[in-house]
């Protein structure tokens, strides 16, 4: 319950500060936020461009746990796990402030689901996100970036945003290795505290999910391995 009012109070906290404490919109934010969708990024500072782009790969960071880990809750993940692609750490808090723990995968995978548990998209996003922070590190000005993040409630809260996907990650993790039979504290830390990296690494090695059926046994309920079985 603790662990639930803590989420819930930051979710609070996250949206007073953003519509309250954080910098005014400026006059161009929609116009820039347009020409980031349509890769119109003539005159854009290139950790501006970083910054966007990472938002749309933390989702699909988020999307890859939440999905399983969503099999078993009494809410369903995709709603939080869609909206997550448009309001990152907005969609993503309430999940965890309404979810129950869940260190077990039941059934079949989906097609979405063998899709983001293949180790091939987590390599796929951990090479699109070096190829963008090596271009954000290049060419980024980051004296423009601050004055950026001091006067546009856009680009600092979207920071804060990125940010904040980083630090919640463990709160998913732990059960999602669980799920595949990982129990490694080391690794558990190795991959929690490494910013964005730390995240990417761990979908490019973690086990598979083994899929399960669930099978009637007088009164009791029997979960058998699906490979096992054939």
């Amino acid at each position: 319950m603790v662990r639930k009012i803590a989420f819930g109070v930051l979710w609070l906290g996250l949206i007073v500060y953003a519509f309250v404490f954080a910098p005014p919109d400026r006059p161009d934010t929609f116009e820039l936020i347009k020409n980031l969708s349509t890769g119109q990024w003539q005159g854009i500072n290139s950790l501006v461009i970083v910054l966007f782009n990472l938002m749309g790969i933390w989702p699909m960071i988020y999307s890859a746990l939440l999905f399983t880990d969503g099999r078993g809750q009494k809410i369903p993940a995709w709603p939080f796990a869609t909206a997550s692609f448009a309001v990152g750490a907005f969609a993503v808090l309430p999940y965890l402030a309404l979810r129950e723990p869940n260190p077990q995968f039941t059934g079949k995978k989906n097609a979405l689901i063998k899709l983001l548990d293949s180790r091939v998209t987590g390599v796929f996003l951990a090479l699109a996100a070096a190829i963008l922070v090596t271009y954000g590190l290049r060419s980024g000005d980051w004296s423009n970036f601050i004055q950026q993040w001091q006067t546009s409630r856009f680009i600092h809260v979207m920071s804060l945003d990125c940010c904040l996907l980083s630090l919640l990650f463990p709160a998913l993790l732990r059960d999602d290795m669980a799920r595949r039979g990982w129990q490694n504290q080391q690794l558990f830390w190795l991959f929690a505290v490494i910013p964005l990296f730390g995240a990417l690494i761990y979908l490019c090695v973690r086990p598979p999910l083994q899929e399960t059926v669930i099978l009637p046994h007088e009164k009791s309920q029997i979960e058998l391995p699906l490979n096992r079985m054939n």
